[in-house]
């Protein structure tokens, strides 16, 4: 599949489903401080790929994935934290981790692609 737009991209469509559990996960949690943090953490992945892909070179797109990549694992940090304070079942943190994990992969997958991509912009 040809990627023409940044919603073709299958680590974005993930990120975006990450956002949804994330909001979802949170929506009854009264701690603000935590529920803010991760759910930038989560919009952040998106955000980085979206704004990586309309970016002149593979390079600086490659740059914004490694973030986005970065951001992802800080939502699975985080996850590990809900878990253990209670604002996590098993259920949502299996879920959660596992999204992010998908995620992750996806992206090592892109950033290999790009490297020898001659993608323009």
């Amino acid at each position: 599949m040809k990627i023409e737009r940044f919603e073709d991209i299958e680590s974005w469509k993930e990120a975006r489903i990450l956002v949804r559990e994330i909001y979802s996960c949170l929506s009854a949690c009264n701690d603000f401080g935590f529920k803010d943090q991760m759910q930038r953490a989560a919009i952040s992945v998106m955000s980085n790929i979206a704004e990586g892909f309309d970016r002149a070179s593979n390079r600086e797109f490659i740059q914004f994935l490694v973030i986005a990549r970065g951001s992802a694992s800080e939502v699975k940090s985080q996850a590990y934290a809900a878990l253990d304070i209670g604002y996590f079942d098993g259920d949502a943190f299996k879920a959660i981790v596992f999204r992010c994990t998908t995620i992750t992969n996806l992206i090592n997958g892109f950033i290999r692609f790009l490297k020898t991509s001659d993608r323009k912009g």
